[in-house]
């Protein structure tokens, strides 16, 4: 890493494509650490924007799991930033790299998700995700590196 932010016109183009994907996931309350490995597809979406799918195995307390899930990136009135939304459109969290730095927030139920997006190079960008609440207490570590 860097260390320095990468601007990023267009968050758009930047992400069309596939990414090899490693995230670690710490459950800080029960002091345990997932692996989740695999590919994340960012293609056109009907309609407009791209379709985020991420697909591979989560290994959890040593049982490793076929994992997935899908979310829309969709052009934001800001030109170069996006809506996230969930598969059943629902949203999820803004989203500007114009700068190559944001924070998003994200309330669900009791909890309150915050993620940190920084593009570290054209090749590789990293997510943490740090999930406070009284349900649940993780980080979610998430490098992605252009395949």
């Amino acid at each position: 890493m860097t260390g320095e932010a990468w601007p990023v016109p267009d968050v758009l183009a930047y992400l069309a494509g596939s990414w090899r994907v490693e995230r670690t996931v710490r459950d800080r309350a029960e002091d345990l650490t997932g692996v989740f490995t695999g590919t994340t597809r960012f293609t056109a979406a009907a309609g407009g924007g791209l379709l985020h799918v991420e697909s591979g195995v989560f290994t959890w307390r040593g049982v490793a799991r076929p994992a997935e899930r899908t979310l829309r990136f969709l052009p934001d009135a800001t030109p170069g930033t996006a809506v996230v939304r969930f598969a059943d459109g629902r949203f999820f969290h803004g989203l500007d790299l114009r700068g190559g730095h944001h924070v998003a927030d994200h309330p669900c139920s009791a909890d309150l998700y915050r993620g940190e997006f920084t593009v570290d190079a054209a090749d590789r960008w990293r997510t943490v995700w740090r999930v406070r609440g009284p349900a649940k207490d993780l980080v979610l570590a998430t490098e992605y590196h252009r395949a």
